[in-house]
């Protein structure tokens, strides 16, 4: 028996995986765009074809904008020929400064944010579309990341922090951090296009500022993602983030008090002054 159940696993470890073949199929990105979907990307050849016609299916009046920095492998040729509206960088940007970029050239009054490496299907994408055309000004991901562990990962702890610090504890982990998440043209305004380059100072921004800020669906972006990092001491892009919640907290702090609108209730500091 032992046996037989070894050859039964080898058989099925042969068996051939169907795989269903995608043709690109060019899009048409709309002259009078209602929604744009801005996609920074840097070498996703593998995923970009898919990835550009999920988003271009978000709405009948959609562009989709690449924004192809530093990528080496023929992701912007294949972006062009997939009749997405293509800008080019020779050399990497830096995280987030492709989104600050791709909004900016945005016609649209609604600007959705994804990547090109994480195929997300556009009946997933247009929940967070409608709320802003339903009058919301920033729709996230409902997506907090795991947290039913002993040690929480710092990002997602971080994200927690600056909600919970900016009195918005009910918006839990979501965050600007993840995609996808839209935004409307008044709040690209009221926020500015530059601090789309900190995530989570533009969402710091938005709440102090009384924008429309919600959660909308639901979507699971750590499995979607194909990247497996190095486990090493120290991560840099972990670091960028943490850093980037501290930066949005200061922010936040400063453009409130110095306890970020918290009460200091009857506490008589003058008295040991």
């Amino acid at each position: 028996m032992p046996q037989q159940r070894r050859t039964a696993k080898q058989l099925q470890k042969r068996r051939p995986v169907k795989l269903i073949k995608l043709s690109a199929v060019k899009i048409r990105n709309s002259p009078t765009p209602v929604v744009s979907v801005v996609i920074p990307v840097v070498n996703e050849r593998r995923t970009m074809a898919r990835v550009i016609q999920q988003a271009a299916r978000v709405h009948q009046q959609t562009e989709v904008i690449v924004v192809s920095n530093g990528s080496t492998d023929g992701t912007m040729q294949l972006a062009q020929r997939m009749g997405a509206r293509v800008i080019i960088y020779e050399s990497p940007l830096g995280h987030d400064v492709g989104r600050t970029i791709g909004a900016r050239e945005a016609k649209g009054d609604i600007i959705l944010f994804t990547d090109g490496d994480i195929v997300i299907p556009a009946r997933d994408l247009k929940p967070l579309v409608q709320a802003i055309a339903q009058g919301g000004d920033v729709a996230l991901n409902n997506y907090s990341g795991p947290t039913n562990k002993r040690h929480v990962h710092s990002v997602v702890l971080a994200k927690h922090a600056l909600n919970i610090a900016m009195s918005r504890a009910d918006l839990r982990g979501a965050s600007m951090t993840a995609i996808p998440h839209a935004i409307s043209r008044k709040a690209l305004n009221e926020i500015g296009a530059e601090h789309l380059t900190v995530p989570p100072m533009a969402l710091a921004i938005a709440i102090h500022k009384g924008l429309l800020v919600r959660t909308v669906n639901y979507i699971d972006v750590g499995w979607r993602n194909p990247r497996k990092r190095v486990r090493t001491r120290t991560d840099p892009l972990e670091q960028l983030i943490v850093g980037d919640h501290l930066e949005a907290i200061h922010c936040f702090v400063g453009m409130s008090n110095e306890r970020g609108c918290f009460p200091d209730l009857s506490r008589a500091r003058d008295m040991v002054t």
